[in-house]
């Protein structure tokens, strides 16, 4: 069965790391090897890009946009919606693709292959809505209006623990708004690349798409450079660490470029006296341990009111003991293995970290050995009991690691959820509308996403995806994200006889 998804998406032993969209190009004898966290084996090899290929690249997709931008907006649409089309023929094996080599569970990586697909269907809806906006002008007989142009060569830089979704969320908003895309996915997930590209040359060959509209180069953050430091790439589009953020924003900021960042996370969720707990044990549950904590948006912290933090610390031992832990591609295993030993490495490492700084487990984590758990990236999901102060709490662990905390007031609650260097994702569970409102308001939770009622991952495409502090600030997705991939232009037209200053200015001649 794992050799045959890899053959429907067309993978093999060594595969080209360099495409320019309809042909690839294997001239470095430099490959990445890809190990499966599930089973630790190699799943296959791809060339990592050279800077004479990358050279290569970058002139195709600079040819291609003079092309690409000129394209009606709908018609560029249409491309995607047909990209759209393909990927619910493949959604089976490249879900299992990104089940195999990230470690998520299968039914997270069939997700992941939707929400591409969702984001193609709301790409194309968009490519018939880039408005902008037209106002007065002081002036007689004169129009003001603003419109929108595509930017260039968009660059795009994914992380392992999405290996496709967050790829398609820049590239196809990108393409519908004029631009063209190079991406460099992870090192630790280089084949979920190669098969995205196998698929769409399908459709760009069919629609006679110019060379270099849709690009992809591998290699580790050498390669990744070879973008940041380009001033052909108006945009850097980057997920990853807050570290490597701001090593990016540096960068792209010093040649006076745009960057979209995705980075760190560190969500909480609020529990209040009035919540109802069975959706707390839900959101919790799967916000914590989903993608074994290696979501940005994964539930890291649980903050309880004091009158109930007994009963919910009771409730979720309970629920931890239920939980699957083994080969992802089982549709019984809630949970998978970390991407690699680094990661467990920091598992372990947090673990310490917290009984060093005071705190205790409810559920105790490890590593797991033993048949099936032969990779070695097998860990236990845990729950420790610790304060926000803990430096350990304050920094994000890619983990399966839930950290309680206790609270008396909600004014106390909302600044320990405010009280951490990130700033993406957050949730209050409450039935009470007041105290609802009161996290939403400004005066709330400072993140990019705020909910009541749902815990803190499993964000819909419609909406923008992003946060603010070391979060990065960017937005990706849904509303008007789209604004970020495109220039704008503002436009005057004159269509009076005469030539009328602004504010009153009188210069006769």
């Amino acid at each position: 069965m794992k050799k045959d998804f890899l053959r429907k998406l067309g993978l093999k032993k060594k595969n080209n790391g360099t495409s320019t969209g309809l042909k690839s190009t294997a001239s470095s004898k430099s490959y990445l090897d890809s190990y499966s966290p599930v089973d630790g084996e190699l799943i296959g090899s791809v060339s990592v890009t050279s800077k004479r290929e990358y050279e290569s690249v970058v002139r195709a997709a600079t040819k291609a946009f003079k092309v690409w931008r000129t394209m009606p907006a709908p018609k560029r649409g249409e491309i995607v919606r047909q990209y759209g089309d393909e990927l619910r023929k493949y959604k089976d094996p490249l879900g299992r693709l990104v089940s195999y080599e990230m470690g998520k569970s299968l039914q997270e990586g069939w997700g992941e292959v939707q929400e591409m697909i969702d984001i193609c269907d709301f790409a194309v809806g968009l490519s018939r809505q880039l408005y902008g906006l037209s106002m007065h002008s002081e002036r007689p007989a004169h129009r003001m209006y603003e419109q929108w142009h595509p930017l260039g060569i968009v660059g795009i830089i994914s992380a392992f623990n999405f290996p496709v979704a967050v790829w398609s969320w820049n590239a196809m908003i990108a393409l519908v708004c004029g631009d063209v895309c190079i991406w460099k996915p992870s090192e630790k997930t280089p084949l979920c690349s190669i098969a995205c590209q196998n698929i769409f040359q399908k459709v760009l060959q069919a629609n006679k798409v110019p060379e270099g509209v849709t690009c992809i180069i591998n290699g580790d953050y050498v390669v990744g450079e070879y973008m940041t430091q380009d001033q052909r790439l108006p945009l850097i589009s980057a997920t990853g660490s807050t570290r490597m953020g701001k090593i990016v924003a540096a960068t792209v900021g010093q040649r006076l470029g745009r960057s979209l960042l995705e980075l760190g996370g560190n969500n909480a969720i609020v529990v209040t006296p009035e919540a109802d707990l069975k959706l707390v044990l839900t959101g919790a549950l799967f916000g914590a341990v989903g993608t074994a904590g290696q979501r940005c948006t994964t539930t890291r912290r649980l903050i309880l009111h004091e009158s109930i933090y007994d009963e919910v610390r009771n409730k979720l031992v309970k629920a931890y003991k239920q939980i699957k832990i083994g080969n992802p591609l089982n549709p019984k295993m809630h949970v998978g293995p970390l991407i690699d030993q680094l990661a467990v490495e920091h598992y372990e490492t947090a673990l310490r970290a917290v009984e060093e700084q005071g705190g205790s487990f409810a559920v105790k984590g490890g590593v797991l050995k033993g048949k099936g758990y032969e990779s070695g990236c097998y860990v236990k999901p845990c729950v420790a009991e610790v304060e926000n102060t803990y430096p350990i709490v304050q920094h994000e662990t890619f983990a399966p690691i839930l950290y309680l905390m206790k609270y008396r007031t909600l004014d106390e609650a909302i600044a320990m959820q405010n009280g951490v260097p990130q700033g993406l994702s957050s949730a209050i569970m409450t039935n009470n509308m007041r105290e609802a409102e009161r996290f939403l308001s400004a005066s709330g939770s400072d993140c990019g996403i705020a909910n009541v009622n749902i815990g803190t991952s499993g964000a819909e495409i419609g909406g923008a995806f992003g946060g603010e502090k070391e979060t990065g600030g960017g937005r990706e997705s849904g509303s008007d994200s789209w604004k970020a991939y495109m220039r704008r232009q503002t436009n005057t037209i004159n269509y009076s006889p005469d030539l009328p200053l602004a504010q009153g200015i009188k210069f006769d001649l």
